[in-house]
């Protein structure tokens, strides 16, 4: 194996393009290819930043047959980077699997700082934010119902994503779960031009977005259950 050789879990910008870093730029010229969950996507931020670097695609409809391959290329000496379309890869986006099996092989692997959706949506609701329980997206149908009532009884402030679709109907659930005076917060656009956190109790926001038709992608923090 070449020791030299590795992966490089590269962050990219969730909305303004000025947030990716000069080091990811950096890695992302200098290594042998980009694993790019859409092509088409990463091209244009490619393009941009004039990264001319050989790209595959990489996602979760072929992640698991392309592990081995790609394991066994970083093992004869190339160096891979792994971006998503967004934020920082296997938070909600493929990259866990790529990162396991690259480990289990002794191979390096290193992760860059970088844009991540739910940090400053954590940050930006204004709850408690030394403990926190990152959820994600919720089941879509099986272990659904069971999860929220689970996570009824949490305490730390609790972080998922949702699709704009959804968000109202999710919204109901937590008022069943959750009580619709529990206060939460909801991020959209993060980092883009039309970026907005609306504030208040899950009646509230919900009122407001039966009003205003969410668009856009959304983190919802949800402050946790009194301790009282």
């Amino acid at each position: 194996m070449d020791f030299n050789s590795k992966l490089y879990l590269v962050p990219t910008p969730i909305g303004n393009l000025e947030d990716i870093t000069l080091r990811a730029i950096r890695v992302l010229k200098e290594v042998d290819v980009i694993l790019a969950e859409d092509t088409r996507t990463s091209g244009k931020l490619l393009k941009h930043f004039e990264i001319s670097t050989q790209m595959y695609s990489h996602h979760m409809h072929n992640e698991h047959r392309t592990v081995d391959h790609i394991v066994e290329r970083i093992k004869n000496g190339e160096t891979f980077a792994l971006i998503s379309d967004a934020g920082t890869p296997a938070i909600s986006d493929p990259g866990f699997l790529l990162t396991r099996a690259c480990i289990e092989s002794g191979i390096a692997v290193d992760c860059l700082p970088g844009a991540t959706a739910f940090v400053p949506a954590l940050v930006n609701s204004g709850f408690p934010n030394d403990k926190f329980v990152f959820e994600g997206f919720l089941p879509i149908k099986k272990g659904r119902q069971t999860r929220l009532e689970f996570l009824s009884e949490e305490t730390r402030t609790i972080i998922f994503y949702e699709s704009p679709h959804k968000l109202l109907k999710t919204l109901g659930q937590f008022e069943s779960y959750f009580g619709a005076q529990r206060e939460v917060s909801i991020s959209r656009e993060i980092s883009k031009l039309y970026e907005e956190t609306k504030r208040g109790t899950i009646e509230e926001v919900k009122d407001y977005y039966t009003k205003h038709s969410p668009k856009g992608e959304i983190v919802i923090v949800l402050k946790g259950k009194s301790k009282q």
